[in-house]
Order: C-alpha cells, then structure tokens, then sequence
C-alpha cells in the first residue's frame, strides 16, 4: 500500500476526461450581455449558433498566435503577455 498515506483509500489515476462542444459554455444569456454592450437592442433567435462560430474561429487564432510567441521565446508556459501580442497582431 505504497502512496496511500495513513489508511487512505488508492482512488487510482480516474478517467480521462474527454472535451465535447465547449462552444456551448457560451450560452444565450453571455451573448446577450456581448451584444447588448455593443448597442444592439433585439437579436434573431438563429444568431446565437453564427455568434458561436465566428467566437471559435477568433479565439483559436489569437490561442495558435500565442502559441507562436510562446514557442518562439522558448517558453513551456504561455504568458499574459503573449495573448497580449496576440491580440496586437
């Protein structure tokens, strides 16, 4: 029982968790608030999925670009300032 500690319980490595459509974390409401900032008073019901899409596309640029100036610096751990640049570009 090596690892255990005093009378604990061995839980084992678990599962590895698997990533399905985290777009959907971005819900209604969130992109409600997004617009409404933007000064749009009433949107289409079939604009949120649209939304969704350009918001993947956008954020997986400016994640490959950080990765890019991440890489480049020869860094393993990605900096505020390298989403900074990112964004920059």
């Amino acid at each position: 029982m090596s690892g255990q500690g005093k009378g604990g319980k061995g839980h084992g490595k678990g599962r590895v968790k698997v990533l399905h459509d985290n777009i959907q974390g971005i819900t209604k409401l969130t992109i409600l608030l997004l617009v409404r900032r933007g000064g749009v008073k009433r949107i289409n019901g079939l604009i949120y999925e649209e939304i969704r899409g350009f918001l993947k596309i956008f954020l997986e640029n400016i994640i490959l670009d950080a990765v890019t100036y991440t890489e480049h610096a020869r860094q393993k751990t990605m900096t505020a300032m390298d989403v900074v640049y990112a964004l920059k570009r």
